[in-house]
């Protein structure tokens, strides 16, 4: 985009508080909280909030229940205190005069004292009960304001240690050298295998969430260590709550942004339920026809979510989603018609509901969740005389019912149980005609399949608490009637030792099992032999409190990988290695398992991770600084270790900003990381397979600013800000790629800089 541009952007951003004047006095709002048990949900009476940096503060009421009125339209922190418990700070609690925050705070219990006066002072950090190792969790604030994330829970999770961006119009997690098949996506206790707009099938990236972060309450992402409750996965656990809806009176949002505009609605149902509801739908198309593209995405994506408490004891809630994406392809010349030829054309439709009862016993709680999945993958590729050579058109369907339950057994001991049945179903149909891949492999498919499955898992877990140690130990089971061994046990044990108040040691060991894509079991049905895929995790940290909001963390792992999917036909291709694309054939089709694969395929990855990262407090600036230093790489049938297809040596990401009063905020990104892996071409568009993933390109930086500005009026308030992405108009280097229609080798380079303004207004 132009300079022009770009300041008459920038010009319109600062005309903006001219329109302050308007607004009078500073309007104020209010908090509204419950404080609960984090183990039981039991409601916890009498405990102590206060406004960090102010003289506000309440007392919880019987029922656990507070509220804070004629408090300043800002951002503010709120600590909470209650005699045995620990002590816990929520940051980033963003009040003004259109709706109540509203917060729920769980506290744990205070188990660990090295001294009878010493109260360990991590409150400012989210506590789990889950984990000890590789966990972070991320506040709403906390992921819309940072720079170039596009307001996505998933891209916000790249500035984590850890995680590799391949690419940078694309989301995939690449989480400490695996593969972007191995994530795990829970929303609301619901999982859910990709949670992108224009999905990969089979792996869990793409461009963009369908996830609205107006109605995301938290994440918390585990990039290793994770407990026995996530399963069927091998790198990371990503979970998302969403919030409920106000429950004073109806309200809403619009928003345009830098390529969506949408409007949310939420407000009462009685006097005991909420309901909230958004629609948004994309501009992409608009821009990219009116700039003359060959091609144009489109998307729509829906939200409900409504909960209902019955009474103290019980609670309901429903839950849907759905997303619906496009691409159109506009065929105006021959350079048009070869550009669109390389490109996979997809059609998805994409949905989720469930419905959750949550049930308070004695010391402990219970909860039934049942939902259903389904997506209508429809792919398809021609040639330059438009004749389609490749389609894909498939439905996915899932059938689930979980039963979860957490016991306090005692004041150190918890007790945690879960069990879950799915029931899947594929059908569908997909056509390769005759292909030869850049490696020289011919494929030719025409198969129309149509087939079910159970899968079941079971966990059990217990949470022991000795003096300065805290100890989790569970064991998983997985069942998966379509393959092969269809049985998977995976133990896991993770112990924290807490040295002084300020200092921790953690580690965590465990097998993770997988079970293979269904793409790449109907695609082929040689691959129902496959097995489960295995990694063994082996995790150590230490963790320093430098400041009650501040602390430095260091870990350090090593996962060992065996029975992964390798290619019968392609000896040096493992799946691990595939997934991070689109999918079409300048990648082979790989990600759709048209190979006839087998367990025999083995990886390693290891590396060093440094977390800095300081929270909103008094002192008004916020950041994290990450440095992770790793390797990856895996073996097909010829038994040759090559490096993985996404592994990057170093990644160094630096993100914060600095909050000037109620109404102005800055912030930044900076990232930088070596390149990865590739495979190069001849003079003839074909690829060695001895020179597999032997050439990388260079490495690539990034510089990311956003300014945001509020207005708070009476009755409504109006939102705005700028984000510059790639300020110093670098253009990241992805892997090359091969031109036909010109006979050579093309460097592909991402947009330079990128501004985006976006404005809403909440009411």
């Amino acid at each position: 985009m132009s300079v022009t541009v770009i300041k008459i952007l920038l010009i319109l951003l600062l005309a903006l508080p001219f329109l302050s004047v308007l607004a009078g006095e500073i309007p104020t709002g209010i908090v509204e909280g419950e404080i609960i048990d984090a183990t039981t949900g039991e409601v916890l009476p009498s405990a102590t909030i206060s406004i960090v940096g102010t003289t506000m503060g309440a007392i919880a009421d019987i029922e656990g229940r507070f509220t804070l009125n004629d408090i300043p339209a800002g951002t503010y922190s709120i600590r909470v205190t209650l005699i045995g418990y620990n002590e816990k700070v929520l940051t980033d609690i963003v009040i003004g005069p259109v709706r109540p925050a509203k917060v729920i705070i769980e506290l744990f219990q205070t188990t660990i004292k090295l001294k009878k006066s010493t109260v360990v002072t991590s409150a400012f950090f989210n506590e789990t009960n889950d984990s000890y190792t590789s966990s972070q969790s991320l506040s709403n604030e906390e992921i819309r304001r940072l720079p170039g994330s596009f307001e996505d829970v998933i891209r916000t999770t790249s500035n984590l240690p850890g995680v590799a961006q391949v690419q940078a119009g694309r989301n995939d997690l690449i989480v400490r050298g695996g593969a972007p098949t191995e994530n795990l996506y829970v929303i609301d206790d619901i999982e859910v295998n990709n949670i992108n707009h224009f999905g990969t099938q089979g792996s869990s990236g793409g461009p963009l969430s369908y996830v609205n972060l107006d109605f995301v309450d938290n994440i918390r992402f585990y990039t290793g260590g994770f407990g026995v409750k996530y399963g069927n996965r091998l790198s990371s656990a990503l979970n998302i709550k969403l919030r409920e809806g106000r429950n004073d009176h109806l309200g809403g949002k619009a928003t345009i942004s830098g390529s969506i505009f949408g409007l949310d609605l939420e407000g009462p149902i009685g006097k005991k339920g909420s309901i909230i509801l958004s629609a948004r739908r994309s501009y992409l198309d608009l821009i990219f026809r009116a700039a003359g593209f060959e091609f144009v995405p489109e998307y729509w994506d829906f939200l409900l979510k409504s909960d209902y408490r019955i009474d103290s004891k019980n609670q309901i809630s429903l839950l849907g989603i759905a997303a619906l994406d496009d691409i159109r392809f506009f065929n105006e010349n021959a350079e048009d018609v070869y550009e669109n030829s390389r490109r996979l054309k997809s059609k998805l439709q994409q949905a989720m509901s469930g419905f959750k009862w949550k049930h308070l016993v004695p010391n402990g709680k219970i909860t039934l969740s049942i939902g259903q999945t389904y997506v209508n993958y429809d792919y398809g590729q021609s040639d330059t005389l438009m004749n389609p050579f490749f389609i894909s058109d498939s439905y996915e369907y899932e059938t689930f019912v979980r039963f979860e339950s957490q016991f306090l057994i005692s004041r150190k001991t918890n007790l945690a149980a879960g069990i879950v049945r799915r029931y899947l179903k594929s059908s569908g149909d997909i056509f390769l005609d005759s292909f030869d891949n850049t490696f020289g492999e011919n494929y030719t498919i025409d198969n129309e399949y149509k087939m079910q499955a159970n899968n079941s898992a079971g966990y059990l877990q217990i949470s022991q608490e000795l003096w300065v140690t805290s100890t989790i130990a569970g064991i998983r089971f997985d069942y998966f009637d379509m393959i092969k061994n269809n049985w998977a046990l995976s133990p896991r044990i993770a112990t924290l030792f807490k040295v002084t108040p300020r200092l921790s040691l953690s580690s965590s060991i465990g097998i993770y099992k997988q079970a293979p894509s269904l793409v790449w079991l109907s695609s082929n049905s040689y691959n129902r032999n496959l097995d489960y895929s295995s990694a063994n995790q082996y995790v150590f940290g230490i963790e320093f409190l430098a400041r009650e909001d501040t602390r430095i963390g260091l870990e350090t792992y090593y996962k060992n990988y065996s029975d992964l999917p390798a290619s019968l036909q392609q000896e040096y291709l493992v799946m691990s290695n595939i997934g991070a694309g689109f999918g079409g054939a300048e990648e082979n089709f790989t990600s759709f398992g048209i190979d006839s694969l087998i367990s025999k395929g083995k990886g390693r990855t290891y590396g060093l991770e440094l977390l800095i990262q300081k929270k909103l407090s008094e002192i008004p600036c916020y950041g994290t600084l990450s440095f992770s230093l790793n390797k990856s790489e895996y073996t097909g049938l010829d038994g040759t270790y090559r490096p993985g297809s996404y592994h990057q040596y170093f990644i160094g990401v630096f993100s914060g900003g600095y909050i000037f009063n109620r109404f102005w905020e800055f912030s930044t990104r900076f990232r930088f990381e070596t390149g990865r892996p590739y495979t190069p071409f001849n003079e003839s568009g074909n690829q060695d397979p001895a020179l597999y993933n032997s050439q990388r390109i260079s490495s690539n930086h990034s510089l990311d600013v956003r300014f945001d500005k509020r207005w708070f009026f009476n009755s409504w308030t109006l939102i705005a800000y700028l984000d510059i992405q790639n300020i110093y108009n670098r253009k990241a280097n992805e892997v090359p790629r091969y031109n036909a229609r010109k006979g050579d080798i093309e460097s592909v380079n991402s947009l330079g800089i990128f501004p985006i303004i976006g404005i809403s207004a909440e009411f």
